[in-house]
Order: structure tokens, then C-alpha cells, then sequence
């Protein structure tokens, strides 16, 4: 029996373009992009630099530097995305490592694989793109459920700093300073741009807007009221973090009933294609009997496009909106 190795190398190439794109990150950066550091990306940027506005400007144009450059054409898949992750790399240097690792896995599959040259170019390309896409995708996921999870303790972090008498730009600073990425960094800018003599209120509304969060709206909305009308800020921010811990309780719960629903829509969209990779490797020559027929690449086409609705339908079906 003839086994053919192609459809997995085209996977572990896939996975090592995102995998480099990760190391290309990680050197440039440093650990302090890292959502898994203990110390915010801010704090560690005040210990290398101890000008405040130069950090403050270097944060906030990475924060607003991809939706400001949606209208590049193609970009503007990327861009929601990569503002979500909060990705420090500028626009073109994100369209270079496309680029880049296109050239990568063109590289690696004109040495591991027998295809044709246009066959290299096209997944190389696909490659590439999809890869960066993949791995913008992921980090932006990460992201904003760590900002949700983290959200209910900042919140209630704020309402004791306002209980014993901080006022809110002081408690903002304190959040800053306690709490990890992502929200560290975010509080962070928040706290000096009041410094600088922005209204706190436009700043919590402008972060809530950039990472599209309902609840970073209540939070924005509260303080907005309480400095139009007056009030406790302290009281109002405490029940605001237990309708955000309830609604986050609700997703959760939400999540585990559909989780089976879920599984099932996966299966059923991932093993079509799983099914195919694997004829491929098993039995190389199964469609040789019918390649060179008229009615093959057609019907290969058919069967694309119905695999497409198919995993569009799943994803619909088991896409249950709270």
C-alpha cells in the first residue's frame, strides 16, 4: 500500500508559519506582550523608560493604529481583529510578515513537496495569509476573554479604593497598577490621559467602542450618569460588577449546554475534510481513475461549495447569541 506524506507536510508547514509568526512577535517585543505576564506591558515600559508621555504615546498608537489603517485594501480583514488583540505591530509591518512567511512556506514546500510551481504559489500565499490571520484570530480570542474575566475584579477593586475616599482617576491608577494585561495597560492609558487633562469618561468610551464590549459600555455609561447627575459612584459600580459576574455567569452556563451542540457541528464540518486528507494519505492514486474527466473538477467544485454552506449552516445553527 502507497502512502503519500503531502497532506500532512502542508499541515506542519501551516503550523510553522504561525508558530514563526509567534517567535518573530515574541523576539521583538519581549515577554512583556505577553498576556501571561504578571507585570502589565505599561509597567514594564516605565521601567525601561521612565517618561511617562513617551510610553503613553507609544501605547495608544499601538491601540488605535489598526483601525486607523482598515482602508488599506485586504487590511480591513485584519484590522478589527488585530485591534481586538491589540497586536504592537504596525499595519505594514504585519502585511511584511505576510509577506514574509508566504516566501517561508513557498520555500519549505518547493523542499518538501513535489508540486507544481503554481500549485507552491497559490498555497504558499494561502499559507502565509491564512496563518497570520489564524494566529490574529487566536491571540484576539485570548484577549477579550481575558479582559471579560478580569473586568467583575477591576471593577470591584475600584469600589473599595472609592470607599475609603480615592477619587475615580486615583482608583483607575490603582487598577492599572494591581491588575495584569490586558486591562492593566488599558486602565493604564485611561489613568494618564486624565493626568494629561482628558475626560475619563471619553476615555472609558473610546476603549469600550475599540474592543466592541458590552460591558465596558455599562462601565462607561455609569460613570458618564454619575457625573451628569450625581450619586454614589461606589454603589453604582458595585452593582454594576454584579450584573457583569452575572451575565458572565449566564455565558458560561449558557456555553456548557450548547458545548455538545457545539462538538457536533464540529465534527460534522471537520470531517469531510479530515476524510479527504486522509484518502490522500492512505491511497494517493484513489481519484486517479477519474481525474482526467470532464466532470471532475466540476464536481470538485460542487462539493467545495456545499462543504462551504455546510460549515456556515453548523456554525449558524450552533451560534447561540444571549
Amino acid at each position: 500500500m502507497q502512502i503519500s506524506a503531502a497532506p500532512l507536510i502542508y499541515i506542519l508547514i501551516f503550523v510553522a508559519v504561525v508558530v514563526i509568526v509567534e517567535g518573530i512577535y515574541l523576539t521583538v517585543f519581549g515577554k512583556s506582550i505577553s498576556l501571561n505576564s504578571r507585570l502589565s506591558r505599561r509597567l514594564s515600559l516605565l521601567e525601561k523608560n521612565a517618561n511617562r508621555e513617551q510610553v503613553l504615546e507609544q501605547l495608544r498608537k499601538e491601540m488605535n493604529q489598526h483601525l486607523n489603517s482598515k482602508n488599506i485594501p485586504l487590511y480591513s480583514v485584519f484590522a478589527k481583529k488585530a485591534q481586538r488583540a491589540n497586536i504592537a505591530f504596525s499595519p505594514k509591518a504585519l502585511i511584511g510578515i505576510m509577506g514574509l512567511v508566504s516566501v517561508l512556506a513557498f520555500f519549505m514546500l518547493t523542499v518538501m513537496t513535489g508540486a507544481e510551481f503554481s500549485v507552491r504559489v497559490i498555497l504558499g500565499a494561502t499559507m502565509g495569509i491564512g496563518g497570520v490571520y489564524y494566529w490574529v484570530n487566536s491571540k484576539a480570542k485570548k484577549r477579550m476573554a481575558l479582559l471579560e474575566e478580569q473586568l467583575p475584579d477591576s471593577i470591584d477593586l475600584m469600589v473599595r479604593s472609592l470607599r475609603v475616599g480615592h477619587p475615580f482617576s486615583t482608583a483607575i491608577g490603582i487598577v492599572a497598577k494591581e491588575i495584569p494585561d490586558p486591562l492593566g495597560s488599558e486602565f493604564g492609558v485611561i489613568a494618564d490621559e486624565a493626568a494629561y487633562g482628558r475626560d475619563v469618561t471619553e476615555s472609558l468610551k473610546a476603549f469600550a467602542e475599540r474592543m466592541d464590549s458590552q460591558d465596558l459600555r455599562f462601565l462607561a455609561v455609569a460613570v458618564s450618569i454619575q457625573q451628569q447627575s450625581g450619586g454614589n459612584l461606589a454603589e453604582i459600580l458595585d452593582g454594576l460588577s454584579k450584573v457583569i459576574r452575572a451575565r458572565f455567569k449566564l455565558f458560561r452556563r449558557v456555553k456548557a449546554i450548547t458545548a455538545e451542540a457545539k462538538w457536533s457541528g464540529m465534527f460534522l464540518s471537520g470531517f469531510p475534510i479530515v476524510a479527504l486528507i486522509m484518502i490522500n494519505v492512505i491511497k494517493p492514486d484513489y481519484y486517479d481513475g477519474v481525474k482526467e474527466t470532464p466532470a471532475f473538477v466540476p464536481a470538485a467544485l460542487f462539493v467545495i461549495v456545499f462543504l462551504i454552506i455546510n460549515i456556515i449552516y453548523m456554525k449558524m445553527m450552533t451560534n447561540i447569541k444571549v
